[in-house]
Order: C-alpha cells, then structure tokens, then sequence
C-alpha cells in the first residue's frame, strides 16, 4: 500500500491509493472504492479487521480479472476514531478522489456525521456494521445486523431461561440509545421489567458506581451494550466486584473480541447474537479464517465486521456485474429492486432486501464460557431485516434519506 502523510495528522493517518494484484493485466480505468474506517482511536481494536478484509477481497477479486474487467483500486484513509474525520475524508473521496463507493465507518455517531454528506453529493456509501437499524437512505447499503435479527432473538431467550428483570448498561450516544429502546420494548413485550437503566459517555473506564446499582437493582441479568476500548473496562471490574450475573449483548465479542483480550472468567456467561465470528465451525468459515490469517498473520481476530466488510466488496461486484459493468448508483439500486442480490458467505447465505437495503443473516447464540470459549446454544437461520419494511420504508417507491426509531417510525403514506 502506498500513502502519503497528511499534513497536520499524525503519521497513522495516511492517505493512499491501493491498487492491488494483476494490475498488469487489467487495462481498462480502475473501479475506485473508498474505505474510511478508524485504524488508529478508541475504536481501532474493532475495525482494523475491517480495512484488511477488504484488501483480502480485493486482491482476491483483482487475482481474478477485477469487477467487469476493471482493477478494483482502494483509497484508504484513517479516520481516527473522529467524527470530523469522516466528515472530512468522505467530502475528499467523493469529490476529489471521485471513488465509485464508499466503505465507511464504525460508530453510528460517525455514520450520521457523514450520511448527510453522501446525500448531499450524491454518493453510494456501504455500513458495514452492527447497529441500532432505522436508517431509510437509498444512499446507503447496511451489511451489518439490525435489532430485529439480534435484539428479538437474544432477549427472548434470555429472559426464558435466566428471568424476566433486566438491567441496560448501554453507550451514550445514538447507538445505545435506541437499542436501549429496543430492549425495553422487546422486555415489556414478553412480560418482564427493567431493573434499571444506564447511559455511560464514551471515553468512561471507571464503572464502580453502575456496579452498585446493578447490585442494589438485583436484576436476572445485565444487557451490555457498551461500546470502545475505555467502555469495555467494565467487565473485569464486574468480575472484580463478584457481580456474578449473566450477559447479553448484541455488540460485544463479535466486534472487539473481549473473550481473548481479558483474562477469563471475566466475560463468563455473556452471550451474543452475532452473524458471525471466527469460532463459527463450518467448512465456509474455516476456509475465510484461514485465507484472512495468511494474508494477515497477525490479526488477533476476524470478527463480525470484517465479514460484513469482506461480503459487501463481492456484492458490490456482483451488483456492478449485473448492470453491465456501471457503476452508477441508479443503476446499481434497479439490481438491488430486483431482490436477488445474494451471496454465500462465511456465515451462509445473505440477501439483500430492496425495501430496506439492509441484509438478512444467519444469527449465532454466542456462549462465553467460565473459560472464555465459545459454544453456540441456538442459530436462528434466515433472519430477514424486516422492521423497516413492515414500518413503512421502501426505498424502490421514495427515498427520506432519514433514520426511524421504533417510538419515531417512518410516516405512514
């Protein structure tokens, strides 16, 4: 790869134009795709994985004869764990570096920095991410999962087989906000309580205070939803602290890997839905880890957005294929509106829904043991990401380029 430091950032943050293997080969003018995610910050043990996996598709893709013909090139930039970074970066890839797509961000805090952006430029964005679902924008493509597929799932089962009093420990910000909506919903639905409720500021490491609420509120368990590097101290401080309760999360391990980054039993008995990570043990999920861990022989872990990141480059060729080789996003919307834009993945089959543009998973019960291995007590197959459908967004009719919330749906028509 090769980059250029930007003046005023530190080193890590490079700006490059990655062009990889059978250049040579491949004549025709480069498909340009961006790639803003955060290798360096508060979110960088996450998403690193991201920016590899897509490298690893497209070197794959390249080694093959590129996308219609064309050599797939990437503009890499780090975007730091910043908002004002994506903010930055995706006005420079769109309008300077005049990319195809974008594969961008970690945080919802930083997809809704840049969102209004890829709107107002007519841009075509990939979220490659896990998040707290509703957004309705035919501007971006979300390859990760959504409250209906993991939310819907993990409470549920959770509250039959621990009990019905539930205690949120979430991320202040727009992602723990309305996935704590979710949950409280979700618990009233089936009967329970909420023990209690926390909105912790990203950047806090210190979680003694929660813990005594946790352990005056005697919850049956605690929904985790906590989010970064400082956030994710809160587990051995639990585990110092004897809290002793059974987790449920729909963001941790399958994105930072907390069960191999801290000393078991800290994360004992947390359990995840995730549509994927790297214990899933299937012939298709081996072969990815295998091929990603050659390629990256240092990567601690190939977790869930690695995956989402890795699928999306070869729907994104899939899509650019069937329309003939362009690569304008109107185009590319009447392939998606055809509601066959699927693939067999790492984690098995996904599909893109065109109401929505949002993807359906295969979602695993993750078990962290006392031991920090992982088992699978239950997968739900097929899961479609239906809420926004059935609310009332559909993309192939209109585009509110907006985010809806199950207590703020879209409006009905």
């Amino acid at each position: 790869m090769t980059g250029k430091t930007i003046r005023g950032l530190r080193a890590a943050a490079l700006t490059g134009t990655l062009l990889l293997g059978a250049s040579q080969a491949l004549a025709a003018d480069p498909i340009k795709l961006g790639v803003l995610e955060d290798q360096s910050g508060d979110f960088a043990v996450a998403t690193i994985g991201k920016v590899h996996a897509i490298q690893l598709a497209a070197d794959e893709i390249n080694a093959k004869g590129g996308i219609a013909g064309r050599p797939l090139e990437l503009v890499i930039y780090d975007t730091q764990s910043d908002n004002t970074r994506y903010q930055e970066f995706m006005r420079r890839v769109l309008q300077r570096d005049k990319v195809d797509a974008v594969f961008a961000g970690f945080s919802s805090a930083s997809r809704e920095a840049y969102r209004p952006i890829v709107d107002q430029l007519d841009g075509f964005a990939f979220y490659n991410n896990q998040y707290e679902g509703g957004v309705c924008d035919a501007h971006m493509v979300v390859t990760g999962a959504v409250p209906e597929q993991q939310f819907s799932t993990l409470i549920p089962w959770m509250m039959q087989k621990y009990g019905k009093k539930v205690y949120t420990l979430a991320a202040d910000y727009n992602f723990g906000q309305i996935s704590a909506e979710w949950v409280r919903n979700i618990v009233k639905e089936n009967g329970g309580e909420m023990a209690g409720e926390e909105f912790i500021p990203l950047g806090v490491s210190q979680f003694s205070q929660s813990i005594q609420n946790i352990q005056k509120a005697k919850p049956d368990f605690v929904v985790t939803l906590l989010v970064g590097t400082a956030q994710a101290s809160y587990y051995e401080q639990a585990a110092a602290a004897n809290v002793g309760l059974p987790m449920a999360s729909s963001v941790n391990v399958g994105q930072g890997y907390e069960h191999k980054r801290f000393k078991p039993p800290s994360l004992k008995d947390m359990y995840v839905t995730t549509n994927y990570i790297e214990e899933i043990d299937s012939p298709s999920s081996k072969a990815f880890v295998a091929k990603f861990k050659a390629k990256f022989p240092n990567e601690p872990y190939v977790n869930q957005e690695a995956e989402n990141s890795y699928l999306a480059v070869y729907l994104y060729k899939q899509m650019v294929e069937r329309a003939n080789g362009s690569t304008k996003r109107d185009d590319l919307r009447k392939i998606i509106a055809q509601g066959d834009v699927c693939m067999d993945a790492p984690e098995g089959k996904v599909c893109l829904d065109p109401k929505s543009q949002h993807m359906s998973h295969t979602i695993y019960l993750a078990k962290v043991g006392a031991d920090h291995s992982i088992t699978f007590p239950k997968v739900w197959e097929n899961i479609k990401p239906y809420w926004l459908g059935d609310a009332g967004c559909d993309l192939t009719k209109n585009d509110p380029e907006a985010q809806y919330t199950p207590s703020n749906p879209p409006p009905k028509s």
